[in-house]
């Protein structure tokens, strides 16, 4: 197989194995998809699956500045400029549901959203805000009531999501966020049943997955995780491949569309082992989408030995709207601005030339 091959991804038929990877872009103004986002996703619909960058379920997840909801009928109504013009091109599109928990501030909150997480323990540096850079604050621990109530918004967001026309959704479960934060020592201490052992750890994204599948057909959903990886204050320990490799079966065991294992070893994070990518794919019956790093010649290698079913490519679909042609052909790729990646306006978001 190779990138240029078909793949069937759940309900869908994908016309290539490139994914583009969610990326934060802060576009969306008052936390609302516009007309230039819809721009800039379908001027990328060439992509066999547009993961689109990270939406908040509720107002709690909105921890960074101008990013996208879908939890309002607002909101929905934004996305629905997206999907429309992402399937008039021929594209696909899943919308990445994310709760930053405790990698949040309360100024980029709407009011009275808060800060919260699995344990009262803020997240290390700090964040952007319409103050300046901020030290992230110390989270509200959510109580196991709120817990539970915190599936619910998941599973209200993913019902949104299908209502704006997206044809499913992506579970944040890497980089440090709410769903991570529950998997990782270094914010869950809880001594209730989402605390300590493997299968209390995982027991949240486990439930999300389920009420999400559940609601819109788990053949609609996906999960991208990032074992080892540091973002958001993340840390590896002795437990790191079980809570992995024991999230992977339920996930398989709920029937999920896809996998999306993120090695951050090119920017910096301790590289994922093999053994535990292999791993992860024994251990999960769908799609795996393999991410980190990714060129041509590596993504044809990993595709041939079997390795994974898709590959997904983040920062050169910024200036490269066209990148699934140019990957093809071998032309140059152009370089994006990186000053430019979260800046308001439309430069450097949907003003890349194409072909």
């Amino acid at each position: 197989m190779s990138l240029y091959t078909p793949f069937k991804l759940g309900r869908i038929e994908l016309t290539n194995r490139i994914v583009m990877a969610p990326m934060t872009r802060s576009r969306s103004p008052g936390n609302i998809p516009t007309q230039s986002v819809a721009t800039y996703y379908a001027q990328r619909a060439d992509a066999g699956l547009i993961i689109t960058e990270g939406t908040a379920p509720s107002p709690n997840g909105l921890g960074y500045s101008s990013i996208p909801g879908v939890f309002s009928p607002e909101q929905i109504k934004g996305w629905r400029l997206v999907t429309d013009a992402v399937h008039a091109k021929g594209g696909h599109l899943f919308i990445q549901v994310m709760h930053t928990g405790r990698v949040a501030h309360a100024q980029n909150l709407p009011k009275g959203a808060r800060v919260v997480a699995p344990s009262a323990i803020a997240a290390p540096g700090q964040m952007f805000t319409a103050e300046g850079m901020l030290d992230h604050p110390v989270p509200a621990e959510l109580t196991t009531a709120e817990v539970q109530a915190t599936v619910a918004e998941f599973t209200h967001a993913a019902r949104s999501a299908i209502e704006a026309g997206a044809d499913g959704i992506e579970l944040h479960g890497a980089n440090g966020y709410l769903i991570e934060q529950f998997l990782n020592t270094a914010s869950n201490q809880r001594t209730d049943q989402y605390g300590g052992s493997v299968a209390n750890r995982i027991r949240f994204a486990v439930e999300v997955a389920e009420a999400v599948a559940k609601a819109i057909g788990g053949d609609r959903v996906g999960m991208r995780v990032s074992p080892y990886g540091l973002n958001g204050g993340m840390v590896s320990d002795p437990e790191t491949d079980a809570v992995y490799t024991a999230l992977a079966k339920e996930l398989s065991r709920i029937g999920l569309a896809y996998i999306h294992v993120v090695d951050h070893a090119a920017m910096g994070a301790p590289p994922v082992p093999p053994a535990i990518k292999a791993e992860l794919r024994a251990s999960f019956a769908g799609a795996y989408i393999l991410s980190g790093g990714y060129d041509l010649e590596k993504a044809s290698a990993d595709l041939a030995a079997n390795k994974g079913d898709l590959v997904a490519f983040g920062r050169p679909f910024i200036a490269n709207p066209d990148l699934v042609t140019k990957l093809k052909t071998g032309a140059p790729l152009a370089q994006a601005d990186h000053t430019l990646f979260f800046s308001p306006g439309d430069k450097g978001y949907i003003d890349w030339p194409v072909g």
